[in-house]
């Protein structure tokens, strides 16, 4: 079975907690077995958003799944960058893992949004989805729909 890691830092953003559990419902229906790695305290809104575990099967600490993974271990690495520290984390992961990468990257702040997006290109050949999004995950979730269409295939 195809398997994604889903990562997720600092929880400030409203946008995160909707949009990665959408994100793990969309990627269980294309057939990905989906993993997510979050902070504490993402981890907790998400407990509490999917207290059955419908959408969010597979969880473990970000720090500690930074010290066991290793290349091929995941085919689909999505992470969320809204946040200095995110950005580092995904380009982190990327280099570890090595596979195909899809960077959210979304802020209010047009600047911090083009500085976020310029760490990832330049660190990273992978692909980049922004929107200038905080409090509304519709723009970020339309611009993932549209990059998760050509993964229906893999």
């Amino acid at each position: 079975m195809k398997k994604a890691l889903l990562l997720l830092g600092c929880p400030e953003s409203p946008s995160q907690t909707p949009l990665a559990i959408y994100a793990a419902n969309k990627l269980d229906k294309m057939g990905f077995d989906v993993t997510l790695a979050s902070t504490p305290s993402a981890m907790k809104l998400l407990e509490v958003s999917d207290p059955e575990g419908y959408y969010i099967k597979n969880k473990i600490d970000l720090e500690s799944c930074l010290d066991t993974i290793k290349e091929g271990d995941y085919q689909l690495l999505i992470g969320f960058a809204h946040k200095d520290a995110a950005v580092s984390y995904f380009v982190t992961f990327y280099h570890i893992l090595n596979t195909k990468s899809l960077a959210l990257v979304f802020h209010p702040d047009a600047e911090k949004l083009e500085a976020f997006e310029e760490t990832i290109k330049d660190s990273t050949d992978a692909e980049i989805v922004s929107a200038r999004a905080y409090h509304n995950p519709t723009p970020i979730r339309v611009r993932l729909d549209r990059a998760l269409k050509p993964l229906e295939a893999m």
